[in-house]
This record gives C-alpha cells, sequence and structure tokens, in this order.
C-alpha cells in the first residue's frame, strides 16, 4: 500500500472516530434520560448505576402525564412559544426584508443594534422588564410572550436579513417594472422564496422559547397556573420534602423533547434549504 493511500485511510479514520465521538457527547444525554425515565425509584439510586434497567418501567410517564401541573404547563408552553414564534416572524419579516433590500439612512447602526440586543444576558434586563411588566399589570401569559420576543426578535430579524439580502436585486426590479408597488414585491414575491428560511428560523425561535425558564419562572411567580413546562419540571416535588423525583423529572423532559424531534423531522427538507438559501447570489 502506498504512502499517500495509507495516509487517506489515515484522514478518513480519524473523521470518522471524530464523527463517533461527536455523536456519543450529544446522544448521551438523551439516552441516560431515557433509561432513567424507565427505571424505578429503587433502581434509580442504587450503585453502581445500571446502564440499562432491569425492569422497564412506566410507572414515571404514567405519573407525569398524571400531573395537572405539567400537562398544564405544556399547553402553557405552546401557546406562548407558538405565540412568540408567530410574533418574532410577522416582525422579522418586514424588518428583514428592509434591512436586507432596501436602502435608507441609519441602516447599519440599526443592524449594530440588533446584533447588540443579542449580547446581553437574560438577568441583566430581568428586573428593569419585570418592573415594566408590574407597572402595566399585564396578564402573565401575555408577560412571558411580550418578554421572550427580546431574544427571539433579534435573532430572527438578523437571520432574516440574511437571507434577504442574498436574493438577487433583479427580482425587485422585475416587480417595480411591473409595477408592483414595495409591498405587492414583498408579499408576492420575495417572502415566497423565503419560506424555508422562514421555517428554519421560526423553529429556531420556537425551540428557544420553549426551552426558556428564567423569564418564565420570573413573571409565573404568582399565578401558577401560567406556568410554563420547564417550570412546572423545576418544581416537581417527592414524596417528601427529601426526595427528588429524578424519575419523573427524566420522563418529563423526554415527553417535551418528543415535540421538537418531530419537528425537526417533519421539517427537515425546509430546515437544509433554508439553512443554504442565504448562499444564493446574483
Amino acid at each position: 500500500m502506498s504512502p499517500r493511500a495509507r495516509a487517506r485511510i489515515a484522514r478518513r479514520t480519524l473523521f470518522w472516530l471524530l464523527v463517533a465521538v461527536i455523536l456519543v457527547y450529544l446522544l448521551l444525554p438523551f439516552y441516560w434520560a431515557v433509561v432513567s425515565a424507565l427505571k424505578t425509584e429503587a433502581e434509580l439510586i442504587r450503585t453502581p448505576a445500571s446502564y440499562w434497567p432491569q425492569r422497564v418501567s412506566f410507572a414515571n410517564f404514567e405519573s407525569v402525564l398524571g400531573n395537572a401541573a405539567f400537562v398544564r404547563g405544556v399547553l402553557n408552553s405552546a401557546v406562548v412559544a407558538s405565540a412568540a414564534t408567530l410574533l418574532s416572524l410577522a416582525v422579522g419579516a418586514f424588518a428583514g426584508y428592509a434591512l436586507g433590500q432596501l436602502r435608507f439612512r441609519g441602516k447599519t447602526p440599526s443592524l449594530y443594534g440588533i446584533l447588540a440586543m443579542t449580547m446581553f444576558p437574560q438577568v441583566a434586563v430581568l428586573a428593569g422588564l419585570y418592573a415594566v411588566i408590574r407597572l402595566l399589570a399585564m396578564p402573565s401569559l401575555l408577560s412571558v410572550t411580550l418578554s421572550y420576543l427580546l431574544f427571539t426578535l433579534p435573532f430572527t430579524v438578523w437571520v432574516l436579513q440574511a437571507f434577504f439580502r442574498g436574493l438577487p436585486a433583479s427580482l425587485l426590479q422585475a416587480a417595480q417594472v411591473d409595477g408592483a408597488t414595495m409591498m405587492q414585491s414583498f408579499w408576492h414575491v420575495l417572502l415566497p422564496l423565503t419560506a424555508p428560511a422562514l421555517v428554519t428560523t421560526g423553529l429556531l425561535a420556537f425551540v428557544k422559547a420553549w426551552n426558556e425558564y428564567l423569564f418564565a419562572l420570573t413573571f409565573t411567580v404568582i399565578d401558577r397556573s401560567a406556568r410554563t413546562v420547564p417550570v412546572a419540571i423545576a418544581l416537581f416535588s417527592g414524596e417528601s420534602a427529601y426526595q427528588q423525583p429524578f424519575g419523573e423529572i427524566m420522563a418529563a423532559a423526554v415527553l417535551v423533547t418528543i415535540p421538537l424531534v418531530v419537528l425537526v423531522f417533519a421539517f427537515q427538507r425546509r430546515i437544509v434549504q433554508g439553512l443554504t438559501a442565504g448562499a444564493v447570489k446574483e
């Protein structure tokens, strides 16, 4: 075997070894959550820990599905995450169109301002935002939804403006030559072309809102009926004050991850198209 062939085999071996390490790193937490959810309480605290339950039990899943606070949290998360995503896409599409296709004074500072908004940690704006929401006396679900726009909207605008900027300017010019207004050009010409980008951005914004914990915990501290599912899971309690229901927590984590996995598989083709749509050039 020639030295070049040996080098090629070595590179390929190292590549697949790296892929295997990454897969183990990414999938092991989810695997451990599933295994822990299928174990009984006695087996969870047994040492040494086993990598597969000796007796598969669905008691943790039954307990979680029978928990009214968890079910209500799932419904609240679905409503809040969907509303925040739709609002982010509606506003972000217009802003992305303006920043990506139009020319106006202050465009570059606006882009840098949007980018700067994504750099602030949530805890830095939490106190001021809570004071404003208390002053306006907003309902808990509405306050959580609007607070989520602080991190979903800048992300959506920044990503969508890159997709709009990647579209050929000749499309907009041709629509204007045919007599279309700016709004008609946006709605009938450019927006349909960005459907993969909208799906990709919307899904990522939905995942961010679905998994958010800090804002949801703060703005629902009084109204327990408005708690989202991350807060509901964090507040699981055992039969006694000294018992931590690890099995139920893992079962709940698996259940709330399933919708996200289903969405990714359902829109995987659109996601791939959206990830490459920004590469379109004139």
